[in-house]
């Protein structure tokens, strides 16, 4: 009995717990109002940040890009979220938030549509152990990360004072 209760545990986890347990399984907005879907993330690391442009951690979007630039042609891709939850530090439309990031940081990094972290799917999914299968978080300022590996799964989150070119994550990057 314990043998079918086990293998009844496999084959369902097997079937259906790989969509529940994968970023790949949503579809967001750019930034610029385009679907953007992750399902075409397959093979890549991810690495989600919330954003904000006037936030005592907005510097961390040069390092960012920086990250993005050494490692994209690796596998590797950044997703920002522009967001106005902490302090109302990202007041600005679509197009002022592009503006900014282009004009100050250059930045070339995915920008999505502007979100409330309460509200959005994905960061539900990243928050809650029993939709990432991982661990429960809590984003409690701008600027915290998110790794995802290159199958879709949640691997780590780390807070605002990390930066994006820890060691610890070149070493996840580079896969050392």
């Amino acid at each position: 009995m314990k043998t079918i209760i086990l293998m009844s545990a496999i084959i369902s986890s097997f079937f259906f717990g790989n969509d529940t347990k994968s970023i790949h399984q949503f579809k967001v907005k750019t930034l610029e109002g385009q679907e953007f879907d992750f399902s075409t993330l397959k093979g890549k690391k991810i690495m989600i940040v919330n954003t904000a442009s006037e936030c005592g951690y907005t510097p961390q979007y040069q390092e960012l890009e920086g990250l993005y630039k050494k490692y994209k042609d690796k596998n590797f891709i950044i997703i920002g979220f522009p967001c106005n939850d902490f302090l109302g530090q990202e007041p600005g439309t679509a197009k002022e938030i592009r503006e900014f990031c282009s004009k100050n940081y250059g930045i070339t990094f995915p920008l999505m549509e502007k979100i409330k972290i309460s509200e959005c799917p994905i960061y539900q999914w990243l928050k809650n152990r029993d939709q990432n299968g991982i661990e429960d978080s809590k984003v409690s300022w701008n600027f915290n990360k998110y790794l995802i590996d290159e199958s879709g799964h949640y691997v780590k989150h780390l807070g605002s004072k990390t930066k994006p070119d820890d060691l610890e994550i070149i070493k996840w990057i580079e896969g050392k």
